[in-house]
């Protein structure tokens, strides 16, 4: 993290996320939008032969979107980092519930209708692990299903279960969304 002033080094908290990618290709759409609407004091209306006013100015723009997407992103809690910051255990529960809301709690345009289909957490009984995070995370992969062709809504998957004879020794998993 590097301002003007002053090379802060690397930023490393207690949570860690990566970027989200989609589990199938996504189809990238633009959109042609126009605005006709009096913005600036001054602006004038033009009259139409009917005798109504309308604004002889406007904007015109694209916007891009995705039809459908389904995204996977993966969340990494350190306890060690956490005791260092100070970072607690209801910290965490904020957290968790602030995933699970986020997409309701600011709807714009841009975003539609998204929203988090499933918050997994593997709880570890051992603050050094118990179990390889890449291991974990193979445990919980959403697939398309087998009818589908191409995947335009959630219903499109099948539903992610964890095996809990899967689970390796030391490991809890929990289903946060539901």
């Amino acid at each position: 993290m590097t301002g003007k002033e002053a090379n802060a080094g690397q930023v490393r908290g207690p949570v860690q996320l990566t970027f989200a990618r989609s589990v199938d290709p996504i189809l990238g759409l633009d959109a042609a939008i126009t605005r006709v609407a009096l913005t600036k004091a001054g602006e004038k209306t033009t009259q139409s032969d009917e005798g109504e006013g309308f604004s002889t100015h406007g904007t015109m723009g694209r916007k891009a979107y995705i039809p459908y997407g389904l995204y996977v992103a993966h969340g990494f809690y350190v306890p060690a980092f956490a005791k260092d910051t100070g970072f607690s255990d209801e910290d965490l529960d904020v957290l968790w519930q602030a995933l699970v809301n986020m997409w309701d709690l600011d709807r714009s345009a841009s975003r539609g209708l998204t929203a988090c289909r499933g918050l997994y957490v593997f709880s570890h009984s051992s603050p050094l692990g118990n179990a390889p995070a890449h291991k974990l995370l193979d445990l919980v992969k959403p697939k398309r299903r087998e009818d589908v062709t191409v995947a335009r809504s959630f219903e499109d998957y099948a539903p992610v279960e964890v095996d809990p004879g899967r689970l390796p020794q030391g490991i809890t998993f929990t289903r946060l969304d539901e």
